[in-house]
């Protein structure tokens, strides 16, 4: 890499700050759950899944497409360059973050009637409609710092986010009654809209301190635009379609499982039950990966600009065993200790079960977060998506054939099937992407 010492600091300053903040949201998670139920979590992921779709519209692959653009202008040594591509990236990010606020807020209503099937999130849909465009430009800036490599800013202002996101909730919830499911779902997504807001403002002022105490030089960029839209608008489009599934699959859960015999309440139950507190323990110490997934991004792409695939090869290598050391490591202590986990966080037993039950998958969840990022470090992004669309749509004909014969029981292995599918589809990419180039005399191998 460029600067392994760097690198090391980021991932350090990263995965503190990941980990620090991961605490915080499971505590909240904790809180939040006693507070409203399972049953109020689980309509609140069905809002989230909802957001999901409508964020993934709002973004639109502009994260990705400012971290690669600026990264490949820094990769020739242009600063200028990436500071210039930032002043493009927030024109696409506003058009397309100010379009998600419009739908959402207008079709609120239509949306929560007709595609969740549940009055209660209407206003919740309302609210969070105000999110998008802050949503986008915190994108831009984001994907900015990452590829300059100066990640304790953003680091600080996400940490402030939480705070302020989690104080809010808190006072909010305070002011609405106990059992009123809706008001509380719609106090925690005002807490997060407002969170976003004033974290897109701080972040502004960061970028704008960084860009006047950092010197331009280089080349002047060329053709920003049409690179820009090359790399983000593919991605935005295949993003589109895998959110899409993937909401319409999170829709479906409840509704398939109410098929099985399953009352309604009990449907969000366990549906909140494996989603917003079992999945939430067992990706927690994902976040170590997640930071270098994301770190790794612009360091490969440096490499790839450059030719240097023998380190691209290494570095991959690498990454993947450290990876799956750890994984096995923390599934084999969520393994053990399910129970006492279950017990002192939710105070609930039958949450450890399914930590039980989801822990042996963690190796593979793992790993293909590592895997993704190399690949869209190397410009991957649409095999990504492309893998992940395959995946949203085999899991969506399997969650509406089998969870209403098998219940419960279809619903685990579709989550065991989906992982490993993804996670074989893409290492297979990384595989013949790192040993492609005819132009390298190195001897391949990766893994």
């Amino acid at each position: 890499m460029k600067n392994h010492g760097k690198f090391l600091y980021n991932t350090a300053v990263l995965t503190v700050s990941n980990v620090v903040m991961r605490c915080i949201s499971l505590a909240f998670q904790i809180w939040l759950a006693g507070r409203i139920g399972s049953a109020g979590i689980g309509l609140f992921q069905l809002v989230m899944s909802v957001g999901g779709f409508a964020m993934t519209f709002a973004i639109s692959g502009i994260r990705f497409g400012t971290t690669r653009l600026v990264a490949e202008e820094l990769g020739r040594g242009s600063t200028r360059g990436g500071v210039a591509a930032v002043g493009r990236c927030v024109c696409y990010a506003l058009c397309f973050g100010c379009a998600a606020w419009w739908v959402l807020f207008s079709h609120a209503e239509r949306i929560g009637f007709l595609w969740v099937g549940d009055a209660r999130t209407v206003l919740s849909l309302r609210i969070m409609a105000f999110e998008m465009p802050f949503v986008a430009l915190s994108s831009v800036l984001s994907g900015y710092f990452t590829a300059c490599g100066r990640v304790t800013k953003p680091a600080v202002v996400h940490f402030l986010e939480q705070l302020i996101c989690v104080s809010l909730t808190a006072v909010f919830l305070f002011l609405t009654p106990a059992g009123d499911v809706e008001r509380s779902c719609a106090c925690v997504t005002l807490a997060g809209a407002a969170a976003d807001g004033v974290s897109f403002l701080m972040m502004l002022g960061v970028w704008i301190h960084d860009v006047h105490t950092h010197d331009r030089s280089g080349p002047n960029p060329r053709r920003l635009t049409p690179r820009l839209l090359g790399i983000s608008l593919p991605l935005a489009i295949s993003a589109y379609t895998r959110s899409g599934l993937s909401t319409l699959e999170h829709m479906l859960i409840p509704t398939r499982l109410r098929a099985s015999g399953m009352t309604a309440a009990q449907a969000l139950s366990v549906y909140g039950i494996i989603h917003g507190m079992a999945l939430t323990v067992v990706t927690f110490p994902a976040c170590v990966m997640q930071v270098i997934a994301e770190l790794v991004v612009p360091d490969l792409t440096e490499l790839q600009v450059r030719g240097q695939w023998e380190r691209i090869r290494s570095t991959c290598t690498g990454l993947l065993r450290r990876t799956l050391l750890y994984s096995a490591c923390a599934a084999a202590v969520l393994m053990v200790f399910a129970d006492q986990i279950s017990a002192a966080i939710y105070k609930a037993d039958d949450v450890g079960l399914y930590i039980r039950i989801l822990a042996p998958l963690m190796p593979v969840m793992f790993a293909d977060i590592v895997v993704d990022g190399c690949l869209k470090g190397l410009g991957e992004h649409l095999w990504c998506m492309v893998i992940n669309i395959v995946e949203s749509a085999v899991s969506v004909v399997l969650v509406y054939t089998l969870v209403p014969r098998f219940a419960l029981g279809a619903f685990i292995f579709i989550l065991y099937f989906d992982e490993i599918l993804n996670f074989l589809l893409s290492i297979s990419r990384l595989i013949r992407v790192t040993r492609a180039p005819a132009d390298c005399n190195c001897a391949p191998g990766l893994l």
